[in-house]
């Protein structure tokens, strides 16, 4: 199990034994063999690892998109994994906040009904949500572009408003699938400076996937997923190896 300083004395997120099995017809693929993973409030943790480990995998069940073959997923004491699909996607849609390395933007809508989207999903007035759809939208640089569809902003900009949607109902947990994959170094940088900026405001818990090791060492904690399995990672020597 991965230990590290825990100044609360309490894990926001606690994953013990989780394992995921794919079937392809007579075959199986066992994918996760006994995660074990703790999450303190605030903590940024990069999950790093070759293309096909189940990074990706892993992240959609540490947010309750998928559900593990075996193990528990408990935050804040409370198991998540038995949860219905409706109890799941309510508990989603207020404790976990998602960025992905495609933005899954509504291109018919404007960057602030899109930001919009997960107050208006959890009931919330409308009046409300918008206010503070506006006011993140303020803090992530976009407040000239809030009526702008997303075919009118770049990139980067599309990201930023990914990150809004994301934060606007104040998660406890961000999880980020690649989130500079697609972007050029600079707006990359961009990006992942405001999530750090964002993790020290809001007291937001972040576990990023990423391939890029410059950006996973400059986070609390770096974590390698092979065969199945979390062992802790040192960034900063495989980067330095690189650039050898």
């Amino acid at each position: 199990m991965q230990t590290h300083p825990n100044h609360s004395g309490h894990f926001l997120c606690q994953a013990q034994g989780i394992t995921k099995i794919f079937k392809q017809g007579q075959k199986t693929l066992n994918v996760l063999s006994g995660i074990d993973f703790e999450l303190s409030r605030g903590e940024m943790v990069a999950i790093v690892g070759k293309s096909g480990t189940g990074k990706t995998t892993l992240l959609q069940i540490l947010g309750g998109l998928d559900r593990p073959t075996g193990g528990s997923l408990i935050y804040n004491d409370e198991e998540i994994i038995h949860k219905s699909d409706v109890e799941l996607s309510a508990f989603r849609n207020k404790t976990i906040g998602f960025v992905f390395q495609f933005h899954h933007l509504l291109p018919e809508f404007t960057a602030l009904e899109n930001t919009m989207l997960p107050g208006m999903i959890g009931g919330r007035p409308r009046i409300t949500v918008r206010q503070e759809a506006m006011d993140i939208l303020a803090q992530v640089g976009l407040a000239d572009r809030t009526d702008h569809k997303m075919g009118e902003l770049s990139g980067g900009e599309q990201q930023r408003v990914a990150l809004a949607r994301a934060l606007i109902m104040k998660p406890a947990v961000l999880l980020a699938d690649e989130p500079t994959g697609n972007l050029d170094p600079v707006t990359g940088n961009t990006v992942f400076n405001l999530i750090k900026e964002m993790n020290r405001a809001l007291g937001l818990a972040t576990v990023m996937v990423t391939h890029n090791m410059e950006l996973a060492d400059q986070m609390d904690r770096c974590l390698n997923l092979a065969d199945g399995r979390l062992q802790d990672y040192n960034c900063k020597a495989s980067q330095d190896q690189i650039h050898q």
